[in-house]
């Protein structure tokens, strides 16, 4: 586990430069229940933007931020309307559009830094944080890193939307471009390895796909989320029937966790790219939906949780993303039944959020979920992340008129079908968990036992990991009590 001593000279050079620059560093709990946080930092929030590089917006991370006051309300949720999914089962999501940085990923970034700092297992007056990232994670670690003064080092790969690398510089991040697209994790990991032997103790690797810091976040704040938003809409028949996340770094799909332990009839629906299905058919590929990461199974991926595995072929985002913000495709909508203020709210979901909105959709039909049955799932980031994708799909396809989006609603969103997906019973979960050892054991170093633990310890294992909210607060007040 990730070791809790403190450094103390580390620990004191650090809180010198967050007194210099005026930096409080937020508690997972107020993270969680904002009404925790001190009214004097509520007050400076008033006068801070949701994007600014402001030391404040530290505790904006969190799925609450009003951007119209500035300060704080209910989760931030939008649920799809049937008219739209097609399934009777209501699918909602958490929406991260407002988030500083505009993504979710902010929160995974201070889940992995936040216990480094507070314990002076990283100095930010001497090194960089290395943030290995398929788009939105080194977003939420560059900006967390220019809060503090240090510079950060961004690694993703080449093909991601020109938005994140254009933002990445603007804020001052060091950008490193790898090979491939989303699913060439490797040669992001490859990039790490030639840092630390290039650099030495310059560089931290952060890395969002084994630091438990990240599951520990979403176990912890994205949970509890959820959580508070069902028992606000549910009925007395309700069910918290399914949780579905793309897998990514398994820092989102974590959230499952604590649900089972609430809810123990949900089931954690893991959502990957039909074409580089790894978990559904130990496959390989390149693919569209940009964020998500694959090719491997990350090592804080706990596969005993998981239920179900859904691929999403990625033409589906794709065509749903135009039909979804495009103005011939809103008309087709409003005409075909579906609220027009729903209409209105669709660029909440990026390319990933219409990933998981599809992979949710196909759920409820797999399982066969009715009206007193709710799915959740993540809207990651927003359609502003993509302007250049809507851009490029202009040029490449011309136009986009009514008869496109008549076909794109009916072959792309309600002709979902339940094909390239799996019900995991337990050999089917260990094959998952043992493509792990190639990833972690064979390339990264990482100790078979283990790898064993993960599996034959899994009940006190993850919990242990994941549930260090309590800990990581205790070690922050004590930092912050430096200040």
């Amino acid at each position: 586990m990730e070791p809790t001593a403190v450094n103390e000279d580390v620990v004191a050079r650090t809180a010198q430069r967050c007194r210099d620059r005026g930096i409080l560093i937020p508690t997972f709990a107020q993270m969680k229940d904002p009404s925790l946080i001190p009214r004097h930092v509520l007050d400076e929030l008033k006068t801070v933007g949701l994007w600014d590089v402001h030391p404040r917006n530290l505790f904006r991370i969190s799925w609450k931020n009003d951007p119209e006051t500035g300060l704080f309300h209910g989760v931030n949720h939008f649920e799809v309307p049937r008219e739209l999914t097609g399934v009777r089962a209501r699918i909602v999501g958490l929406v991260g559009r407002f988030f500083p940085t505009g993504a979710h990923k902010v929160g995974a970034s201070f889940g992995c830094l936040a216990p480094r700092l507070v314990t002076g297992r990283f100095d930010p007056t001497r090194q960089k944080a290395v943030w290995p990232s398929t788009g939105n994670y080194c977003r939420g670690g560059a900006f967390n890193g220019a809060l503090l003064g240090c510079t950060s080092i961004a690694i993703l790969p080449e093909q991601m939307s020109r938005e994140r690398f254009e933002w990445l510089r603007s804020i001052g991040s060091e950008v490193i471009a790898t090979p491939g697209c989303e699913s060439n994790v490797k040669e992001i990991y490859d990039k790490c390895h030639e840092l630390v032997a290039t650099r030495g103790d310059e560089v931290v690797i952060l890395n969002q796909f084994d630091e438990f810091g990240n599951g520990a976040w979403h176990y912890e704040v994205t949970a509890s989320a959820i959580r508070e938003v069902f028992e606000g809409m549910a009925g007395p028949r309700d069910r918290l029937a399914a949780y579905v996340s793309s897998t990514g770094s398994a820092g989102t799909i974590a959230a499952g966790d604590r649900l089972k332990e609430w809810f123990p009839g949900c089931r954690v629906a893991a959502a990957e790219a039909l074409q580089c299905p790894t978990l559904l058919m130990n496959g390989f590929g390149a693919h569209r939906i940009e964020g998500i990461g694959d090719k491997h199974v990350p090592w804080i991926h706990d596969v005993r949780n998981t239920d179900i595995v859904v691929a999403v072929d990625d033409a589906d985002p794709m065509a749903l993303i135009r039909l979804f913000n495009e103005p011939a495709g809103r008309e087709v909508l409003v005409r075909r039944g579906v609220p027009a203020d729903a209409v209105s709210r669709l660029d909440l979901l990026g390319i990933s959020g219409v990933g998981n909105l599809c992979a949710a959709i196909k759920c409820a039909k797999r399982l066969e979920l009715d009206e007193h049955d709710v799915v959740f799932t993540i809207f990651t980031d927003s359609i502003g992340m993509y302007g250049s994708r809507l851009e490029e799909a202009r040029a490449a396809e011309g136009p986009y008129d009514a008869v496109r989006a008549e076909v794109d609603l009916h072959a792309h969103l309600w002709g979902l079908k339940t094909d390239a997906m799996a019900e995991l019973d337990t050999p089917g979960r260990r094959a998952v968990h043992n493509l792990k050892y190639y990833t972690w054991v064979e390339q990264q170093g990482k100790d078979v036992a283990e790898l064993n633990a993960q599996w034959d310890d899994w009940r006190a294992y993850w919990p242990e990991r994941f549930g260090r909210a309590a800990e990581y607060d205790r070690l922050i007040e004590a930092f912050n009590g430096r200040l």
